[in-house]
C-alpha cells in the first residue's frame, strides 16, 4: 500500500488556496482537561468549515479500543457514526482561511501515515504546523496554565515555553509529525498544555481558552472565545466554592502555591516542587467537579426543551 491510499481528497480541495497555516488536534493518550474536545467544538460549532482530505478508518483505526457510534431506533438501527480523521479547511473569524487536521491518533501504520501527511503537506504546499495537547501537572488552578513548547519555531519557545525538561516521555504520532517537519525545515510549533492534575478528567475551559490564545500568538488567527470564557467564569466560581467545602483540597491547592512562593523556583515560569503533606487522589477530588459538569449538561438540556 503507498502513502495515497491511506486517504481520500474530495473534489472542493481543488480551490484550497496554496500556503496556508495548519493546526493539528487529535486525540492522543491524555487529554488533560479536554484540550481535544475544547478546541474541536469550538471550531465546529462556531466557524466555517469543509472536510477537504479524509484518512482510511479500515487503516488506521482500531475498532474494538474506539468502536463507532450507532444509533438503535425501536427495532433498528437509524444510523451508524464512524470516527473520522480528516483534514478540514476552516475561516476564522476575519475570514483568514487556515488547515485544521482533527480526529483519532491513528493505532496503526505510523509511518506510512506520516508520509502520507508529508505528501499532503506537499500537495497544500502548508506554510507552517502547529499542534496543541495537554498533560496532567502539579499546578494550581489559581495560577495561568504552564505550557512546554517544542519545534523549531525559537520565537515562540523563547516566549512561551515555560517548563523545558530532558526527560524521556510515551510518544504520540504528534511528536512523529513535528520530528519530520524539523528535518525538512518547515516551521512547527507543538504547545503542551500543563494542567491543574485534579482537574485532568474534567473539561477545563481555560484549557480551550490558552490554547487558542497561543494559536492566535503562533499563527494571527481569530477564534471566537466568548462561549468558553463564561463557561470557564462558571467552572472557576463552583471549584471555589468545592475548596470552601473541601479542606483537603483547599490544603493541596495552597500546598502547590507554596511551591510557586518558594525562594527556589519563585513564582512564575518554573516547575513545582513536590509537595510534601499527602495528596487526595485526582479521582476523589474532579467527581466534585464531575458533579457539577453533569448538572450543567442537565441544565442545558432542560433549557433546549423548554
Amino acid at each position: 500500500m503507498t502513502a495515497s491510499e491511506l486517504f481520500h481528497v474530495f473534489e472542493s480541495a481543488r480551490d484550497v488556496p496554496l500556503g496556508l497555516r495548519m493546526i493539528i488536534g487529535i486525540s492522543g493518550f491524555t487529554d488533560a482537561g479536554g484540550s481535544y474536545a475544547l478546541i474541536g467544538e469550538n471550531i465546529f460549532t462556531n466557524l466555517e468549515t469543509d472536510l477537504i482530505v479524509q484518512f482510511s478508518n479500515d487503516d488506521l483505526l482500531d475498532y474494538r479500543s474506539r468502536r463507532p457510534v450507532v444509533y438503535f431506533e425501536r427495532d433498528h438501527i437509524s444510523d451508524y457514526q464512524p470516527a473520522v480523521l480528516g483534514i478540514y479547511l476552516v475561516k476564522d473569524e476575519a475570514g483568514e482561511q487556515f488547515l485544521f487536521l482533527h480526529g483519532y491518533e491513528p493505532d496503526f501504520k505510523w509511518d506510512s501515515f506520516v508520509e502520507a501527511f508529508e505528501a499532503l503537506i506537499d500537495t497544500f504546499a502548508v506554510s507552517e504546523v502547529n499542534w496543541v495537547h495537554s498533560i496532567p501537572f502539579p499546578i494550581p488552578h489559581t495560577r495561568n496554565l504552564g505550557v512546554t513548547v517544542s519545534g523549531n519555531r525559537k520565537d515562540l519557545i523563547d516566549r512561551y515555553s515555560e517548563w523545558k525538561p530532558e526527560t524521556q516521555v510515551p510518544g504520540n504520532v504528534l511528536h512523529l509529525i513535528e520530528h519530520r517537519l524539523t528535518q525538512l525545515e518547515i516551521p512547527c510549533a507543538g504547545f503542551v498544555l500543563l494542567v491543574p492534575h485534579y482537574l485532568a478528567d474534567s473539561e477545563y475551559p481555560q484549557v480551550g481558552i490558552t490554547a487558542f490564545e497561543l494559536i492566535s500568538a503562533a499563527t494571527n488567527l481569530i477564534f471566537p472565545t466568548d462561549s468558553l470564557r463564561e463557561q470557564n467564569q462558571k467552572f472557576v466560581a463552583n471549584l471555589d466554592k468545592q475548596m470552601t467545602e473541601n479542606q483537603e483540597l483547599a490544603r493541596m491547592v495552597e500546598s502547590l502555591e507554596q511551591g510557586y512562593k518558594s525562594e527556589r523556583f519563585g513564582p512564575i515560569k518554573t516547575p513545582i516542587t513536590p509537595s510534601e503533606q499527602p495528596l487526595p487522589s485526582a479521582e476523589d477530588i474532579a467527581s466534585d467537579i464531575e458533579d457539577y459538569l453533569a448538572a450543567r449538561r442537565r441544565n442545558n438540556a432542560e433549557e433546549s426543551d423548554n
